[in-house]
């Protein structure tokens, strides 16, 4: 732990550096996020899972900082170049951009004009020119330095070395780039255009054809959206500052205002310097500021609808028929037990001929009758709407019909999990039992994906993969271990994600738990291989035993707490069953006479609260949705039409709504409410009903523009 770092963080964040300390200390000794959050409150002092997770982050960013510090300290040094000024400012840098405006006069580069204008040894003249002299002619200066071999025939050949390598001084100057970076992000401007002939193959990027946007206020989603159109050799993206502002600033710093003959080099010198090193350089630099703000802004947006996915309410334990639609290879039917097991599957041809259509019919009757069908979740991709159709038809008495998003079902399916817990099945027919098992536990399914193969976020697959993919497994992470998972029935996949595991330990408890039969309590995971005490502490918590030996070991208070709820018991006089279910036992306690110097009030709190719902499900009560009949193409839709829909998207620019047509439409952020919206979220969630009309159906482009401004 660096204590220059604990202060530093303490200030950013508004914190106290103990607080600090403590995250770090738990941090170095194995501790993870949401076991710091939630079963270390006194240490911290009651930091949140966003809170801990900006320390970690940070304190990662400034070690790494450091490295990188030493690294050109050290190169510095090698070239005999370092001084106590300059080590001081590298010292004193505070971000990378600093630490490299330092280093570029230093950093190893190829070979350029102002190091060919050196190396013929103008460096010289060049010095004499920089400091504008009154009365200096740098023509008969020039003239010394005349070498036909050097290739410098001619006074202005000789001049025109000397102002290369003043450019370069220009191109060096840590103060004067800040400047310059500075102007380009406040008054910078982003321009894209269509490169010719592209119109139509990149009709998709048809906003940006002629796109001009100030950098400081460019929304994220434009960015990526104008880079992505880039990247396919759509458009071509500048980022132009206002050269002659620029200009300006530079000339204020180098050329001298006393009018020698001098300053007129250095003027060409600094006008040669910005426009063909430091503004190119520095456009640069801006793209991968701009990239770096719109990456983090369009992953928060992932993170929080990855959260809503994995948060969406689950089924519950019910008797479910999975189908995964499809037109001419069938339509795969599986069916599944209360908890997810597989039990059958058929192929039934519902939209081929009239015999097979019958024989089809058959086929679902038969199977809701053997396995007492309660649900029947159908596939949301191609002939999804038919099929429904076609089940509805059946008038199954008591059968609900949901439609059930496939996204990401068929990397599922060929995935190595699937093909490890399926070995023998067809890839459709792990995608019909996937659509079932997410049905009845998002949760629990989701974590079996890649979350950037979900598909709700923006842009995805162009933002910095290593910072998506750890923000988002923070997200499964801190979702798992909030709902808990039981030690009994969860997954390798969902195991792996619970504070202290992984993918070996959840393995190995898949394995104990085949061979051995149940957990009985939630000690009995010591007896696991390889499981270590310290895995225990954390993750026993997180851990659920249903109607186990102690009661408590069904609900989030943690082992290290049972005795403090014994005693809690026996001063009521009371066992622990007595008291998770009495109200009136509870409000007895007085928590200030159980506070020692492990356990603290927060910690009191959170274990009274427990005992209150011991191990209850914090996600929300299913829903039933249906879409509306007659409509399940495109060609279906009309300007004004009423719609029930479910949210499936959200973005900065606004959310994506299915509303059964194949296709999901966008309710841009202007439409979602009467009153000003700053953030889609602040409005809709993922998977929430909500009712929109049709604005806008674009067949060509496949688009649909709703509206929830209802009259």
């Amino acid at each position: 732990m660096i204590l220059s770092h604990v202060r530093k963080v303490a200030q950013e964040l508004n914190l106290k550096e103990r607080q600090i300390e403590a995250v770090v200390t738990l941090l170095e000794g194995g501790a993870t996020v949401p076991f710091i959050s939630r079963y270390r409150k006194e240490a911290t002092e009651s930091l949140d899972e966003v809170q801990i997770t900006s320390i970690r982050d940070r304190v990662k960013q400034l070690d790494e900082l450091d490295k990188r510090r030493a690294v050109i300290l050290e190169s510095i040094e090698k070239q005999g170049k370092l001084t106590p000024e300059l080590k001081a400012k590298i010292d004193a840098a505070e971000t990378l951009t600093e630490l490299e405006d330092l280093y570029l006069p230093y950093k190893p580069k190829r070979r350029t004009r102002g190091m060919i204008a050196k190396e013929k040894g103008l460096e010289p003249l060049a010095q004499i020119i920089f400091k504008q002299e009154p009365g200096l002619d740098p023509e008969a200066e020039a003239l010394k330095f005349i070498d036909k071999e050097k290739e410098l025939p001619d006074a202005a050949s000789v001049l025109s070395g000397a102002r290369d390598i003043i450019a370069e001084w220009v191109n060096e100057h840590a103060e004067s780039r800040a400047k310059i970076r500075e102007l380009y992000l406040t008054k910078g401007t982003f321009h894209s255009k269509v490169i010719k002939g592209k119109d139509e193959e990149g009709i998709k990027f048809k906003d940006y054809f002629d796109w001009k946007e100030n950098v400081a206020v460019a929304p994220s989603h434009r960015v990526l959206a104008a880079r992505r159109g880039e990247k396919e050799s759509v458009l071509m993206l500048r980022v132009l500052a206002p050269d002659e502002e620029a200009l300006s600033v530079l000339n204020t710093v180098f050329v001298k205002d006393n009018k020698s003959r001098s300053s007129v080099h250095v003027k060409l010198a600094v006008e040669d310097g910005y426009k063909r090193l430091m503004s190119p350089s520095i456009e640069n630099e801006v793209r991968l500021l701009t990239k770096d703000k719109a990456d983090t802004e369009a992953i928060k947006t992932f993170q929080t609808n990855l959260r809503q996915l994995l948060m969406a309410p689950p089924l519950g334990p019910k008797m479910v028929m999975a189908i995964d639609p499809g037109l001419r290879t069938g339509c795969k039917v599986a069916c599944l037990d209360a908890q997810g097991k597989f039990l059958e599957y058929q192929t039934a041809f519902m939209h081929q001929s009239e015999s097979q259509e019958a024989e089809a019919r058959e086929v679902v009757k038969r199977l809701c009758k053997k396995y007492s069908v309660e649900v029947i979740a159908i596939g949301n991709g191609t002939a999804s709407r038919e099929t429904e159709a076609f089940v509805r038809a059946l008038n199954l008495d008591g059968v609900k019909i949901v439609m059930v998003s496939e996204s990401g079902a068929s990397y599922y399916s060929a995935s190595e999990e699937a093909r490890r817990e399926f070995p023998d099945l067809d890839v459709t027919v792990r995608g019909a039992i996937s659509i079932g098992r997410r049905l009845q536990d998002p949760l629990a399914e989701m974590v079996k994906l890649d979350p950037k193969n979900i598909g709700v976020g923006q842009y995805q697959h162009d933002v910095d993969q290593a910072k998506l993919q750890q923000s988002l497994e923070d997200v499964v992470v801190s979702t798992v271990n909030h709902v808990g998972v039981d030690m009994n029935t969860a997954s390798r996949e969902l195991l792996m994600y619970v504070s202290g595991l992984g993918p070996a330990l959840a393995q190995a408890v898949v394995d104990h738990r085949n061979k051995n039969g149940a957990f009985k309590k939630r000690d009995d995971i010591l007896s696991v291989a390889r499981f270590s005490v310290k895995a225990y502490e954390q993750a026993a918590g997180f851990l659920r035993i249903m109607n186990g030996e102690n009661p408590l070991d069904a609900s989030a208070v943690h082992p290290e707490s049972y005795s403090v709820v014994e005693m809690m018991s026996a001063d009521l006089g009371c066992d622990v069953k007595e008291l998770m279910r009495s109200d009136k036992l509870r409000q007895r306690i007085d928590l200030k006479k159980y506070v020692n110097d492990r356990v603290g009030l927060p910690t009191l709190k959170d274990i009274l609260a427990e005992l209150a719902k011991p191990g209850r499900d914090p996600r929300a009560q299913f829903e039933f949705v249906a879409f509306k009949d007659g409509v399940n193409t495109l060609e279906d839709l009309a300007p004004e039409m009423v719609l029930t829909g479910v949210v499936t998207n959200i973005t900065d620019f606004g959310a994506f709504v299915d509303i059964g047509v194949h296709h999901d439409g966008l309710v841009h952020i202007s439409q979602l409410s009467e009153k000003f919206v700053k953030h889609p979220s602040d409005i809709v969630k993922l998977h929430q009903k909500v009712t929109v009309a049709v604005k806008e159906v674009d067949l060509k482009r496949k688009r649909i523009a709703l509206t929830m401004k209802l009259k």
